[in-house]
């Protein structure tokens, strides 16, 4: 992979700071764009500025954008076509629209599970249904940064309807177990519904051989813009009740996609999908995609291991996750200091051009589990493609200086 040529794509990499070429290690938080995203979104608004379902030809020209990325979305998830595709403001917000929809087919009594390792958006609109009697259960979170499956193989019981979990986690890099728990779900009769923000970045999704029944991502964790994407097996959301207007269209997949879309975003959102496919070799898009990611994925993970390995050798410096030697791992790293916070080691870094995050990542759960709420939660880096290892030598450097 020529990591030079990739990094020439994206026009945030030539940004200094202080002096400093800027170093974005927040990609966790959303990746850099690449000029063909910003081509695309301003090649909309110049040209195709319109709302869908027109008789005239800007409009028209809306309605095939909108088209031809949900098939590229369901090509990228190897869904069974672009009728499973919803697109919304954000993850939270379709999620929110999922569950007052899922709600309304529970009764008082009814299990939902949920994890202590998720972000706040796959818990918080579940724990909102208890409210209507719903019980919600946590799927525990183990000390070693995973969770705890047996203890959720010994719960799980026909009462449960719905289990929700990520396919990774965005403040420990934690890759689960989601084939297992789909199993289980479905032996007792309950749907999944997977949050694959965090994942989708770093690895290929295969949701027909997942068989899951929802999940959600958002491209601008993939190098695209801000937009939600929800899938949702064939059938399923027709058999739904979501909040909208009598006007909305009330097949799938319209009928969650509550107001006007964001056009431009979702141009953008068909332009990320083809860079990355620009990226890899094959026969045709989810080839192309799988290989991409297949590729930036052993490159961002070495990279990961490079920098979990210096830091290592820092006194008082704990990392937290499972080991970054694990087969599957997201090439994500949080770490603590023991006599700094997270937000004065974020403070020095950014000042030397290095760009990383502090706090819980809305993984507040997590941070409760493991006590480190109480100290301003962790540092956290995330590899992307157009990281290099120059850049994970100069970060070590800087906070091999904090510590001194």
């Amino acid at each position: 992979m020529d990591i030079e040529r990739i990094r020439s794509h994206f026009p945030a990499l030539s940004r200094k700071v202080n002096n400093h070429s800027v170093i974005y290690l927040d990609g966790p938080a959303g990746t850099q764009v690449p000029m063909q995203v910003i081509d695309a979104i301003s090649a909309y608004y110049k040209t195709s500025n319109a709302n869908s379902h027109g008789h005239f030809t800007s409009s028209q020209e809306t309605d095939v954008i909108l088209d031809r990325t949900r098939t590229k979305v369901a090509t990228m998830l190897n869904a069974a076509g672009p009728d499973c595709i919803s697109f919304g403001q954000n993850m939270t917000t379709l999620n929110f629209s999922l569950s007052k929809a899922i709600m309304r087919t529970l009764q008082a009594g009814d299990e939902i599970f949920i994890t202590q390792l998720d972000h706040e958006s796959n818990r918080g609109p579940w724990l909102t249904l208890r409210e209507n009697g719903i019980v919600v259960q946590e799927i525990k979170l183990l000390t070693n940064g995973e969770l705890d499956y047996a203890d959720f193989g010994s719960r799980i019981s026909s009462k449960t309807k719905l289990v929700c979990l990520g396919y990774a986690s965005n403040i420990l890099g934690t890759v689960n177990d989601v084939e297992q728990v789909t199993k289980a779900a479905h032996d007792v009769g309950a749907k999944v519904l997977v949050d694959a923000v965090h994942y989708a970045p770093h690895f290929s999704i295969d949701v027909n051989a997942l068989d899951c029944d929802f999940l959600l991502c958002s491209a601008y964790k993939f190098y695209g813009p801000h937009v939600g994407l929800l899938y949702c097996k064939r059938g399923l959301l027709d058999s739904l009740r979501p909040d909208c207007l009598r006007t909305q269209d009330q097949r799938a997949p319209y009928k969650i996609e509550t107001g006007t879309l964001n056009h431009a975003a979702i141009a953008g959102v068909e332009a990320a999908i083809d860079y990355l496919a620009s990226l890899g070799a094959g026969d045709n898009l989810r080839d192309q995609i799988i290989h991409a990611l297949s590729v930036s994925h052993k490159h961002e993970i070495t990279l990961a291991r490079t920098l979990a390995a210096a830091l290592s050798s820092i006194p008082g410096l704990t990392i937290y996750g499972p080991p970054l030697e694990v087969d599957r791992r997201a090439p994500t790293l949080s770490f603590t200091l023991q006599n700094a916070t997270a937000a004065e080691v974020c403070k020095y870094l950014g000042q030397a051009g290095i760009y990383a995050w502090d706090g819980h990542f809305y993984a507040i759960r997590t941070t409760e589990v493991f006590g480190l709420d109480k100290i301003g939660g962790v540092t956290r880096m995330g590899m992307a493609i157009y990281n290099t290892e120059e850049e994970i030598s100069r970060t070590v450097e800087v906070l091999k200086e904090f510590v001194d």
